[in-house]
């Protein structure tokens, strides 16, 4: 494995071997890689030539009061589990090669599901994620790239700005990757305290609760979304931040669910912000009551 710090050493690369035929996969990360990351450079090998993972904590994602300065980063750690993974190549660049001074060019999805969620409560995120992630695409010229589904309003933006610009590469949704006792792998859990961990804990078994529902019947997304408040309201540590239940390919909502459907909410445990969802297809109404 290679490890690429120069923007034009890593787009001169991927346009040889774009070159020579082979497809090219990109697994878009922050670094401090867990076992959700290093599934989606797995499924990258399996389904590519060439797996490229992007290894930069992006701050433009990051508000004034977020933690880009404290986001955990091991670059060696990082890129002896990439390897162990399959990747071919990480490219990591600094803040200064991706963003040069007198640097003034970002790239917008405007409305729909940048205001909602993530959006709402991150003024000015959606901005920033769009802006790497497309100068990441011209960079890497990858075939597919590779998301995991907790991230999954990211997805549907990023989906939406590759649909709009008319870009030539496939978007892969992957399923989340969770501990054992269900909480989503994610590199914000180093920050909990024992005790925070187990507290957060309420935000995989809250959406459970909303899937149980749904699966017994409910179909009012309003009655759905309160019961997973309920259960994150009376768990110790936990500061809702939204809960929302959707249709899951707009983030829209629904009058009465069907279809694609998402529950999702984030959460603070202490000062650390959480985010989770589950995924499902809901069934008319009329066949299960």
């Amino acid at each position: 494995m290679d490890l690429i710090t120069n923007i034009k050493q890593m787009q001169d690369l991927a346009m040889k071997l774009k070159g020579e035929g082979k497809t090219i996969g990109l697994v878009p990360t922050m670094g401090y890689l867990h076992e959700g990351h290093l599934s989606l450079a797995v499924r990258a090998r399996q389904e590519n030539g060439i797996v490229v993972m992007s290894n930069f904590v992006n701050p433009l994602q990051f508000g004034p009061q977020e933690d880009f300065a404290t986001y955990p980063r091991d670059l060696d750690r990082d890129n002896k589990l990439a390897e162990g993974a399959g990747v071919d190549y990480v490219f990591a660049p600094s803040g200064e090669e991706m963003y040069p001074e007198g640097y003034s060019t970002y790239v917008e999805v405007k409305g729909g599901a940048t205001e909602k969620m993530c959006g709402r409560s991150r003024p000015g995120h959606f901005l920033g994620v769009t802006t790497v992630v497309l100068k990441l695409f011209l960079i890497t010229q990858p075939s597919r790239v590779y998301f995991g589904q907790k991230d999954a309003q990211q997805a549907i933006v990023i989906r939406k700005m590759v649909t709009d610009l008319n870009l030539p590469l496939e978007i892969v949704t992957c399923p989340i990757v969770r501990e054992r006792d269900g909480l989503a792998l994610s590199s914000r859990n180093t920050y909990l305290s024992p005790e925070e961990r187990r507290n957060a804990l309420a935000l995989p078994h809250a959406l459970a609760a909303g899937r149980q529902l749904i699966q017994q019947g409910e179909r009012n997304p309003v009655r759905v979304r309160e019961e997973i408040l309920r259960v994150l309201e009376s768990s110790p540590g936990i500061r809702v931040d939204y809960v929302e239940v959707v249709d899951g390919r707009t983030l829209e909502e629904q009058p009465v669910l069907q279809g694609p459907v998402l529950l999702a909410a984030a959460v603070f445990v202490g000062k650390t912000r959480l985010i989770d969802n589950i995924d499902l297809e809901v069934v008319p109404c009329t066949a299960v009551c």
